[in-house]
């Protein structure tokens, strides 16, 4: 992840500390920054931890009526069994139906309790997590991640494409710095073997602010093992599913990050992006409130689906591609990683491009 810190942390100056749970007060270097999400840190840690995220999954059915036909053969088994069931006084034994084995997956994630705001990446944050009950919530129900290539964004820790590596054809996951790409290849290590077994995964360096794609004379073995092969970038244009978490906190980064959609997402085949997003609020002198300027400059690069069925153009011209955004609403996605609380501040947007 790149830029300033998210608001939906905690942020600690040079003369602040961290109070552990024996209420020791525990130094911390300047810069700090926390997210919400530590699940299993030790209070008095900073540094990378293992964590255990387990994820509930439901059993995966090729469709909604075949679950009918086998809830049904179970009832007809159920009653034909309890007929014949007789205890020694000729009362009827009723046979309970069994319940449905529960499907629990557990990832093991490196990740801080703390960093420096270049490093945020290093950390688990909630709309993350979002996007990973969403990703998920496609995968139980449907095949339409089933066999594609995706592309991860500013991907952190890498758990979304660590999980839709389960059932991708491919999956590139990107971010920008050695440190960040560097703990997210240790848990795709980490979670290797829960990737369907034809899946490749690169782990790659995607600077926004770059040019894309870079140069043949920049794909060389020397740029760094986080680099991109030619046939890495032709891979790439096939990808039809994008994904990005908490990436928009920043202005600047907000526009390298539009920048680098246009880019991307002009090429063949359609593609679409699923972005989980938290509202990031800060009181400013010259609203004198606490406002979403974050949030409200990402919204100024979308139109609505009505807008653009209206015919409706954006306003700072007709050269650019238009982001056409859907919000997707969260009451209808389970929330199928455990032991985390979605808050109310966050968002999930399918966005297309649209010349």
């Amino acid at each position: 992840m790149f830029g300033k810190p998210p608001s939906g942390c905690v942020v600690y100056d040079n003369f602040d500390s961290m109070e552990r749970e024996d209420g020791v007060q525990q130094p911390l270097p300047s810069e700090q920054v926390m997210s919400e999400v530590h699940l299993g840190c030790p209070p008095n840690h900073s540094g990378p931890h293992l964590s255990h995220f387990t994820i509930s999954l439901p059993p995966r059915y090729e469709n909604s009526s075949l679950r009918g036909i086998i809830d049904a053969v179970e009832d007809i088994s159920i009653s034909a069994s309890t007929m014949l069931d007789l205890d020694e006084d000729g009362d009827l034994i009723l046979t309970r139906r069994k319940k449905s084995p529960s499907h629990h997956l557990v990832l093991t994630l490196q990740h801080n309790i703390t960093s420096s705001i270049p490093r945020v990446g290093l950390q688990v944050w909630r709309a993350e997590l979002v996007l990973t009950d969403f990703v998920l919530h496609v995968m139980s129900t449907s095949s339409d991640f089933d066999k594609v290539v995706a592309l991860e964004l500013g991907a952190g820790t890498g758990l979304v494409g660590i999980l839709l590596a389960r059932v991708a054809k491919t999956v590139f996951i990107t971010d920008h710095g050695d440190e960040v790409l560097e703990n997210c290849e240790k848990n795709v290590d980490l979670n290797a073997e829960i990737f369907h077994g034809k899946t490749s995964v690169h782990v790659r360096e995607l600077d926004w602010k770059n040019s894309w794609p870079p140069q043949e004379e920049n794909t060389s073995p020397s740029k760094g093992r986080y680099w991109w092969t030619q046939s890495e970038i032709e891979e790439l244009k096939k990808a039809s599913l994008l994904l990005a978490a908490d990436v928009i906190y920043s202005d600047d980064l907000t526009d390298a990050f539009f920048s680098i959609l246009k880019k991307l997402m002009l090429d063949n085949p359609e593609k679409v992006l699923y972005l989980a997003m938290e509202k990031r609020y800060n009181f400013t002198l010259d609203d004198l409130d606490v406002v979403a300027n974050g949030y409200s400059h990402f919204r100024s690069y979308l139109i609505t689906e009505q807008a653009d069925d209206a015919g409706c153009k954006q306003l700072d011209g007709a050269s650019r591609p238009l982001f056409v955004g859907e919000q997707i609403d969260l009451r209808y996605i389970p929330c199928y990683v455990r032991n985390y609380n979605r808050g109310d501040d966050v968002e999930l947007w399918k966005i297309k491009v649209k010349s």
